[in-house]
């Protein structure tokens, strides 16, 4: 079964939602895609990127099937070649405030309102986009699906986990380069140990039983 549905992403065309909006004259098509939903701490991040009008880069497709090398290697290949990137970063406390799914929606409208050249048309990573003011489309595994949107999760994945590793250097006690946030047994056993940070997402069940159950100091 798992062999049936790798051989038909594979076998899909990333530019097919492209190409159905090229035929219509639509070619600035923006990409957007958010990471950093399930980490404890930090922001979430989204990018959105447009690609020149049917572009190819072999191999890219949803960052979280890439390694750490080959991510690397198409943000700097999607930075040189993109037409327009922009970049939206939503920290933990507005995550606290608003809730993950709207802070993933706002992060994605930060992301086209950074971008120099605006999109025509968006293609989005199943988020509804109620808060832009351009035609969209959202699409469930988008980023396996479109390479517009994959390039985009590549730029938010890369840019959030050097994110992680410049708070690792702050805090090398965490492990932030090791986990990127995310709530692994040793990141719950370091906050036990060393309390929480301030950067921290009070609104995450395990942030909140780890604090109440060892009463952590927020630093």
């Amino acid at each position: 079964m798992k062999e049936r549905v790798k051989k038909q992403y594979e076998e899909v065309d990333l530019l097919a939602n492209e190409k159905e909006l090229y035929k219509e004259g639509i070619t600035l098509i923006g990409g957007v895609d958010e990471v950093g939903r399930g980490p404890l701490v930090g922001p979430v991040v989204a990018a959105c990127v447009i690609l020149p009008v049917n572009y190819e880069l072999a191999g890219l497709t949803d960052s979280k099937k890439l390694s750490e090398r080959k991510r690397d290697q198409y943000y700097d290949i999607i930075m040189r070649d993109a037409i327009s990137v922009g970049v939206g970063i939503v920290d933990a406390k507005i995550i606290d405030e608003i809730n993950i799914l709207e802070a993933s929606r706002l992060a994605m409208k930060l992301a086209i309102d950074d971008m120099d050249i605006k999109p025509e048309f968006v293609l989005s990573d199943a988020m509804k986009l109620t808060n832009i003011d351009i035609p969209y489309k959202d699409i469930i595994h988008g980023d396996a699906l479109s390479l517009s949107i994959a390039a985009g999760s590549v730029i938010a994945k890369v840019t959030r986990d050097r994110m992680m590793y410049e708070l690792d250097k702050k805090h090398p006690e965490y492990g932030f380069a090791k986990h990127k946030g995310y709530p692994t047994k040793a990141h719950l056993e370091n906050i036990e140990k060393y309390g929480v940070l301030e950067n921290y997402r009070f609104s995450y069940k395990p942030v909140s039983e780890v604090m109440d159950k060892m009463k952590a100091v927020i630093k």
